[in-house]
């Protein structure tokens, strides 16, 4: 990253196996600046998920290995941690699909994510208080179970769980699927308002490319496995080949899927 903010987290070459045979990411590197927000984006496959996961070393559960590379957090290697500990050091995943436990209720589901922590329950209840205030729809369905609640919630509630763990930086996967525009809006709205007021740096992986640029400062394509593009996210969203293979869009105005499909022949950006 051509930028001169600190480190908070540095990816550096790391190949990612599945099952001793699988190879699925292939030499990937990637830095988040402290108090940046960093987008990953790319189509479903790209090994957006699993650079998360590796990140926050929940590749095991699934028989994956970090092969090759390491990652560092605040300038130290992390890859031999279990999950738990990242937590504890300030790093939070908001996995795919939410995750809530549905038979708690949102209250209770957020409660869950101060598991780790150790500065007692007047520290706790005023740091559900603030995540009140970021997401005022969650204290209205403070009491319902989140089983019975819109993705929309259960998306607010997964990333305010994540902030009741204090953390440094959330990695947010996929934060927008299965969400309605306007809610999409809302809720990076909300990551913008945390960023900017609390202080968290961010790494989320995206499909949503348009959104995913706008909110974030930073951007890293995926294709099959590697980083093919990096940038500014401005200069990112403005890139002629970024507009027509993930915006749908060219300087000769939208294109059709089918026309948007012929960037797998053509990849400029790997010649």
């Amino acid at each position: 990253m051509t930028d001169n903010s600190t480190a908070f987290l540095e990816v550096n070459n790391i190949e990612v196996i599945y099952d001793h045979v699988i190879l699925v990411l292939k030499g990937v590197s990637l830095e988040v600046p402290k108090g940046g927000i960093v987008a990953l984006l790319g189509a479903n496959g790209a090994g957006k998920s699993t650079t998360l996961k590796a990140i926050s070393n929940l590749l095991g559960a699934e028989r994956g290995d970090v092969t090759k590379g390491n990652i560092l957090y605040k300038g130290e290697a992390v890859e031999s941690l279990n999950p738990s500990d990242l937590v504890k050091r300030g790093v939070v995943q908001v996995m795919e699909g939410r995750h809530c436990f549905e038979h708690l209720t949102i209250e209770e589901n957020l409660l869950t994510g101060a598991y780790t922590r150790k500065d007692g329950r007047k520290a706790i209840a005023q740091s559900l208080e603030l995540i009140y205030d970021y997401f005022p729809r969650l204290r209205e369905r403070r009491s319902s179970q989140a089983g019975y609640t819109s993705g929309g919630e259960q998306q607010m509630c997964a990333i305010g769980r994540a902030m009741l763990a204090k953390p440094d930086m959330i990695l947010l996967d996929e934060p927008s699927m299965g969400l309605a525009p306007q809610l999409v809006e809302e809720i990076f709205e909300i990551v913008k308002k945390l960023n900017q007021n609390e202080g968290v740096s961010f790494l989320l992986a995206e499909q949503n490319t348009n959104v995913a640029l706008r909110y974030s400062d930073y951007g890293y394509i995926m294709e099959n496995g590697r980083v093919v593009m990096e940038g500014n996210a401005k200069e990112l969203s403005e890139n002629e080949d970024v507009k027509e293979f993930y915006l749908g869009l060219s300087s000769e105005g939208r294109k059709s899927f089918r026309d948007v499909k012929n960037y797998r022949r053509r990849k400029r950006w790997l010649a």
